[in-house]
């Protein structure tokens, strides 16, 4: 990030971006990872982008590193490149909103 300005725009964009609370992001990467038989480890649980956003979610704004902003960044891009208006998922794109929501994105929340 070259500036504060910067900073500050990411930092908003990706807290649009990301929709769901950290409490909300933490419990659907637990479930999307569990199966019949087994639940995954609290902090290992989902993919590691999830994880990524799920400790941004957590940190202050001062607290982020390159790699934080790197990740911050890619969120930003996908989500807005995944909820274009015009290709808005509906409750039967099932894969679509669960992709999402893996990083953050709720796209049936309002």
């Amino acid at each position: 990030m070259s500036d504060a300005l910067e900073m500050d725009a990411l930092w908003e964009d990706f807290h649009r971006a990301v929709n769901m609370t950290s409490a909300e992001l933490s419990a659907w990467l637990r479930v999307s990872d569990a199966d019949e038989t087994t639940e995954p480890l609290p902090d290992r649980a989902g993919s590691d982008t999830g994880q990524h956003v799920l400790s941004i979610l957590q940190k202050r704004r001062t607290d982020l590193t390159e790699d934080d902003l790197r990740v911050m960044e890619e969120v930003v891009d996908t989500v807005s490149e995944e909820t274009d208006p015009e290709s808005e998922p509906v409750a039967e794109d099932t894969a679509r909103r669960h992709r999402l929501m893996t990083l953050g994105h709720d796209p049936l929340k309002g």
